[in-house]
């Protein structure tokens, strides 16, 4: 899963990210509003941890414009403690938790999952699964019922990234932005391949038609109506 962290605090920024990425999330920072909007409007994000007072645009606008353009990535907004307008207005806007400063890390990360799960995207345990395939995030591991599934780190993310986003449709350019990066050098045919691999795999434990081509678009994982 991936995370962006919009916080102008460079030391907090890395606190926050390094949480994250000890518990095997992908994470991106931005420490201005400007720059925070640009990425969440350029990238698909599981899940936006958005600080309020920020240079640029502050944090209730960014939830503002996200809503606005029917963006409904899970966000946890950053306030002051005792600000209670900033936690009113912030949920009005379209925010789904906040977190009063100074927090606790193992809170944060506590009410991420627990969006993350609001939302469908996590299990209790904190799994994502579709039909009989379960990725287990914490580990990166991969699993057909209880057979363990041998994926590479980028046919993982590949997967995570179309499961986390079951019932929609995924074009090539986001998939290819979100797993390889809107910068890499590598051509825009590496999303098919790694489709072509990772379908290739699942067929060999039995599980045909998970992943769905959208002619002239991209892939989707259509929840809840797999068909072996």
């Amino acid at each position: 899963m991936r995370i962006l962290v919009i916080e102008d605090d460079l030391a907090l920024l890395g606190i926050i990210r390094d949480l994250f990425e000890s518990e095997n999330f992908i994470t991106d920072g931005a420490t201005t509003g400007d720059d925070g909007l640009f990425l969440a409007e350029q990238a698909i994000y599981d899940l936006i941890v958005l600080d309020i007072m920020l240079p640029g645009v502050d944090g209730i606008e960014i939830v503002r414009r996200l809503r606005a353009q029917s963006n409904d990535v899970p966000i946890i907004l950053l306030t002051a403690r005792g600000s209670l307008d900033d936690r009113v207005n912030g949920l009005d806007a379209g925010a789904d938790d906040y977190v009063p400063k100074p927090f606790a890390l193992a809170e944060l990360l506590a009410r991420a999952r627990a969006v993350l799960r609001r939302k469908g995207m996590m299990s209790t345990e904190g799994d994502i699964s579709c039909g009989p395939v379960r990725l287990v995030p914490t580990a990166r591991d991969a699993y057909i019922g209880d057979k363990p599934l041998k994926l590479t780190l980028k046919e993982y993310e590949l997967l995570e990234f179309l499961l986390c986003n079951q019932d929609r449709i995924l074009t090539r350019e986001q998939i290819f932005d979100r797993i390889w990066g809107f910068d890499s050098e590598a051509a825009m045919s590496a999303v098919d391949v790694y489709v072509h691999l990772l379908r290739k795999k699942l067929s060999a434990h039995a599980v045909d038609n998970l992943i769905q081509t959208v002619r002239g678009t991209g892939y989707m994982i259509k929840g809840g109506t797999y068909v072996s």
